[in-house]
């Protein structure tokens, strides 16, 4: 029986709903634990659950199907803001501390998937226990981003457009990195997705932080509705994306 890929393919769309993803994870954690108060241990609880069942749907499909995917990316996203403040505001690590540890985990899942792999290419993916390593890598990365942002902007006292700015100029570093240089695409893949975390997290901030703490004031339900509705965008963009490939391949194929 034929494989299937499973994942996404990385282009500028893909990059553009990873951004919106990361910014809604970060207000939807904060809307969680801070909003809601239901403090970082319950909020933690539940985007483990959140995460495992969308997880396990998309572990079970047999081929890439957009609304799946993106709804463990954004289930990455927010767990990945409640990991790195319960290192931080629970277990009082800091968010140095907590990027070093965010980093070895990162680094040992890639070794680990290379060592049984002898690759790290994120597309296509067609074997389910690979799909297992891309995901605990992606769910590192995005917990990592999310403690390299917060550390931007708690310990480096960096406001949240200025720390958005600092992501954004690496992001353009390896975008020109990608297409000027024979630097390895993967490294850079990891690189980028790390660093779009940060940016989404910042630029997440910035919607529901005060005024006064140089945000729009939005609030984190606001925020989070705001950035849902674009995400929803997006994903019917990617189904008509998919469609009209999948179309081109018929056409191909026809006589």
């Amino acid at each position: 029986m034929e494989k299937i890929n499973k994942v996404a393919k990385v282009t500028l769309l893909f990059w553009l709903m990873k951004i919106v993803a990361t910014t809604l994870g970060e207000t939807l954690g904060d809307y969680i634990a801070q909003t809601l108060n239901l403090g970082y241990t319950v909020a933690l609880l539940i985007t483990i659950a959140f995460f495992l069942v969308v997880l396990t749907i998309q572990l079970n499909t047999k081929k890439y199907i957009p609304t799946y995917f993106w709804l463990v990316i954004i289930a990455t996203t927010t767990l990945g803001t409640e990991i790195s403040d319960y290192i931080d505001r629970t277990l009082k690590l800091g968010y140095t501390l907590g990027t070093l540890l965010l980093l070895s985990g990162l680094l040992i899942t890639l070794l680990l998937w290379y060592t049984k792999y002898k690759n790290l290419i994120v597309y296509p993916i067609l074997d389910k226990n690979k799909e297992g390593y891309y995901w605990i890598a992606i769910l590192f990365s995005n917990s990592l981003g999310t403690a390299f942002g917060d550390y931007l902007s708690d310990n480096l006292g960096l406001s949240y457009l200025n720390g958005a700015f600092v992501t954004a100029t690496m992001i353009v570093i390896v975008t020109l990195l990608h297409y000027t240089t024979k630097i390895n695409q993967v490294v850079l893949f990891w690189i980028a997705f790390i660093f779009t975390r940060p940016f989404g997290a910042t630029f997440g901030d910035f919607l529901t932080k005060p005024i006064a703490k140089g945000g729009l004031d939005l609030g984190t339900l606001n925020a989070s509705i705001l950035s849902l509705l674009l995400m929803i965008t997006f994903v019917v963009l990617s189904y008509k994306k998919q469609h009209h490939v999948k179309r081109e391949k018929l056409a191909s194929k026809t006589p």
